[in-house]
């Protein structure tokens, strides 16, 4: 380790020399890890197998819908189920040799955010067979508000 006493005026060394603050910082580092204990047991824990949850509703081979309530329900098939529920029924729906038709319709009341959640769901679970249903219904009022334009 090379160290200097400042310069030749004879004035004093303003800079501090890292190179031995340095130095100790990596001896210590070292020491540490190697001081760590290295976790050599386990604990093998015998889980519970999944089942199948049987309030899960079915899915439909040839034709499954979801619907999203004013108050954010999502509803397959006319029943309640959660949005772990939902990817998992997309996934079984995906496992039939001929994909069912998904059909989705939010009500008029229904939130964007629970909207927008749910169709990002469908989204990446790789859904083909998708299309909105019940859009007709509400031709009438875009017809009322042109011409009150």
């Amino acid at each position: 380790m090379a160290m200097s006493g400042g310069s030749d005026d004879g004035a004093p060394m303003m800079e501090m020399n890292m190179t031995p603050l340095i130095d100790v910082l990596l001896v210590l580092l070292i020491m540490f890890i190697i001081t760590i204990p290295v976790a050599t047991h386990a604990i093998s824990i015998d889980l519970p197998s999944p089942v199948a949850n049987p309030d899960t509703p079915d899915v439909d081979p040839i034709k499954n819908k979801i619907v999203i309530t004013q108050d954010d329900v999502i509803l397959w098939n006319a029943e309640t189920i959660s949005e772990g529920e939902l990817v998992n029924n997309l996934q079984q729906s995906l496992a039939f040799e001929v994909e069912p038709e998904l059909q989705y319709e939010p009500e008029a009341n229904a939130s964007y955010e629970k909207s927008a959640k749910v169709l990002n769901i469908i989204k990446i679970s790789g859904v083909t067979k998708f299309g909105f249903v019940g859009n007709e219904k509400y031709r009438s009022f875009s017809a009322g508000a042109e011409s009150a334009s």
